[in-house]
């Protein structure tokens, strides 16, 4: 069982214990997700408002404290956890402050774009789910390679893209409206939701192995996880379409 997420590996699964109590299961995984979820959006509609009515100088503070503290719990969470009913819930709030904050700016720009992101994402979501359930998708090891294969150049592409920005080349690549541009984001889209069901998959494994009850939690962080970069991605490619109207 492999997947390119960090948080959702093979390696996290056999290192817990094996369960004598309640043990993970697919509907607490799916509970603990939506509770995720809330926490994510209550922050980010708490910085959404200060950004509309503060404007957006009020909320750069806000943005910065929700990316580093996302960032922290995200690491902590990740070699903890057992740690995860409490961190998991702290890492979906500190990444709501940021997500409201980038949310506002795209959508002060282009209105009614938040919204047809947030859709998207979980339309993409639900769609994948229903696939990989019915079996239309199917798991396979060359299915696994090839997401993960395609997510560390996504990741190196973007470490390449940072470091030649230092120097003031190539910029605007990512950020332009080009149709090379959409059409990497649009690439980039498609891995990152590919991602979204070897998530699915690797949760429904834990589930099978019996693995611990708070384990539940830890696939609930590593999908939300998946979601927000998603979610981002969307937000991106969409922010491009509407440059070109």
């Amino acid at each position: 069982m492999r997947t390119s997420n960090p948080a959702l590996n093979e390696r996290v699964f056999r290192g817990q214990p094996m369960a004598f109590g309640e043990t993970m299961t697919l509907q607490g995984t799916v509970n603990k997700t939506g509770i995720l979820l809330l926490c994510a959006m209550a922050t980010a509609a708490f910085s959404w408002h200060v950004f509309f009515s503060a404007g957006p100088a009020a909320v750069n503070g806000l943005m910065i404290l929700g990316l580093i503290g996302g960032l922290i719990f995200a690491l902590v969470t990740s070699f903890k956890a057992e740690w995860s009913p409490v961190t998991a819930p702290i890492y979906a709030l500190f990444e709501g402050l940021a997500l409201g904050g980038i949310s506002a700016m795209f959508e002060l720009r282009f209105p009614g774009i938040a919204i047809e992101s947030v859709s998207l994402t979980f339309g993409t979501m639900l769609v994948l789910l229903m696939l990989y359930k019915s079996g239309v998708i199917k798991v396979t090891r060359k299915f696994q390679m090839g997401v993960m294969a395609a997510t560390g150049a996504i990741f190196l592409f973007y470490i390449v893209e940072m470091v030649l920005g230092f120097f003031h080349i190539g910029q605007g690549l990512m950020y332009s409206s080009s149709p090379l541009s959409i059409g990497i984001s649009l690439v980039i889209v498609g891995i990152a939701a590919l991602n979204l069901v070897l998530d699915f998959n690797f949760i429904e494994w834990g589930a099978r192995s019996g693995a611990p009850k708070y384990m539940e939690w830890y696939g609930a962080f590593g999908l939300m996880v998946t979601l927000v970069w998603l979610y981002l991605e969307i937000l991106r490619l969409m922010s491009k379409f509407q440059s070109r109207d």
